[in-house]
């Protein structure tokens, strides 16, 4: 099989007062015109759950209390994944195009995750208008802007 190299292109710091993406400077001109978005997908990497038996897990117990009993891991959001690569659509505060740093509201990563890739939230090839979903699912969210109120604590099992 063919293996792959990927080279972080900045990294996620995280404080008590802002979140930011770090851009390394090789990849500060990168950033150019970025700023008429108001999100991006981030690509980075759940560093946290690098190692053997996390790549290893392929099935899980329902980490979901709606959940079906067993879920294969493509089924869920877990960062236990083959490859811990994550997504994430953020809002865009403000973009430093001269010092490298894009300031967001909120990520789901650690302080020092890895970024892989940024790339432009389009609607035209990123939302789905009427996407499918389970039922166990069904009553989530259907959109980041309502998710901020939504009780997400009551839809873990851990």
């Amino acid at each position: 099989m063919r293996m792959f190299n990927v080279n972080p292109i900045g990294k996620i710091t995280v404080d008590q007062d802002e979140i930011l993406i770090i851009v390394e400077s090789k990849y500060k001109q990168a950033l150019k015109e970025l700023t008429g978005f108001s999100h991006v997908n981030v690509i980075w990497w759940f560093d946290d759950f690098d190692n053997v038996e996390a790549r290893s897990i392929v099935e899980v117990e329902a980490p979901y209390k709606k959940a079906p009993q067993k879920m294969g891991i493509f089924a869920t959001r877990s960062p236990i994944r083959p490859n811990p690569v994550a997504l994430s659509v953020v809002q865009i505060i403000n973009v430093d195009e001269d010092r490298g740093i894009i300031r967001i509201p909120y990520i789901d990563a650690n302080h020092g995750s890895p970024v892989i890739d940024l790339k432009p939230y389009t609607p035209s090839l990123d939302r789905v208008e009427s996407p499918g979903v389970p039922d166990w699912c069904r009553h989530w969210p259907k959109s980041i802007e309502q998710s901020s109120d939504f009780d997400w604590e009551s839809e873990f099992n851990f």
